[in-house]
């Protein structure tokens, strides 16, 4: 006899399932992370699994080890899985990193997948956005609407907490993997984002990962690192002090702050609640 819990897991995935099914089959916007492994995870059982391709973008702002893991984790839903490279880099609009940026970012990988998937015969582009995405600045959000990518986890109204609830229901090794934006997160606005500092910022958090960091973003202040930890590991950190700074200063950081608040995600957005800010602008999105 099923649980209430158990009866309510199902009952919201048979929502998620509704939502895909109809397509017939989908291409998966895939990370690795909880959210686009649910939505990869849904997709699987509502349709069946050979019309299901899961697609990873392997590019810098990928941090390489995450690779290893989305391979994994799709394997283990019998689902196809295909590594891209799309390069986002290669937009100056994207490169120069102002407060739309993610806006470019996605309109790059989403027209590259929806045109992989009708190359390939994929009815459309699925995604992980969530209901908590809808309330946050996402600019990606909207390309992501503009390409018609289908967003189950936010049509129903899934939030991040239900994610996570729910990926562990389905056994998702990634159920509660850490919050992982892509590196571009790192830079403030206005800072150009290079393939060289994207190397920077990788080397850096991979090294932190392997001293057992779960969540860590190392913001990019130019010649300064700031790195966020989260609370439980501020301590941590402080006592690995001059390991942490060697090693960051070895990957071409001059110096190195811990920064007292902890991890914030989105932190960088801070900048754009402060008035005054004329440089960090908006680039105009054409048509």
């Amino acid at each position: 006899m099923q649980s209430v819990s158990e009866n309510l897991s199902e009952k919201r995935l048979g929502e998620l399932e509704r939502i895909v099914a109809p397509y017939g089959s989908a291409l998966v916007a895939f990370s690795g992370g909880v959210d686009s492994s649910l939505a990869l995870a849904v997709a699987a059982r509502a349709l069946p699994r050979e019309s299901v391709l899961a697609v990873t973008s392997n590019n810098e702002t990928y941090l390489p080890s995450e690779l290893e893991g989305a391979e994994t984790l799709a394997r283990s839903l019998g689902v196809e899985h295909l590594v891209v490279n799309t390069r986002e880099l290669d937009d100056p609009n994207y490169a120069s990193n102002p407060t739309n940026r993610c806006y470019f970012c996605k309109s790059t990988l989403y027209s590259d997948l929806a045109r992989l998937a009708s190359e390939k015969g994929y009815a459309c582009v699925v995604d992980g956005a969530n209901k908590d995405d809808e309330g946050d600045y996402r600019p990606g959000r909207r390309a992501a609407k503009e390409l018609g990518v289908v967003s189950p986890l936010s049509v129903a109204g899934v939030s991040k907490v239900e994610v996570r609830e729910l990926a562990k229901y389905l056994g998702l090794r990634s159920w509660d993997k850490p919050a992982l934006a892509c590196l571009s997160s790192r830079f403030p606005y206005g800072q150009e984002i290079t393939p060289e500092k994207l190397a920077q910022v990788a080397r850096a958090e991979e090294f932190l990962r392997s001293r057992g960091y779960a969540q860590v973003r190392v913001r990019h202040h130019g010649e300064i690192a700031r790195l966020e930890v989260g609370p439980q590991e501020m301590e941590k950190a402080f006592a690995e002090r001059e390991e942490i700074s060697s090693e960051l200063k070895d990957a071409g950081f001059l110096y190195v702050t811990l920064d007292l608040s902890g991890y914030v995600s989105g932190s960088l957005n801070a900048a754009l609640k402060q008035p005054g800010k004329k440089g960090r602008k908006i680039l105009p999105v054409v048509g």
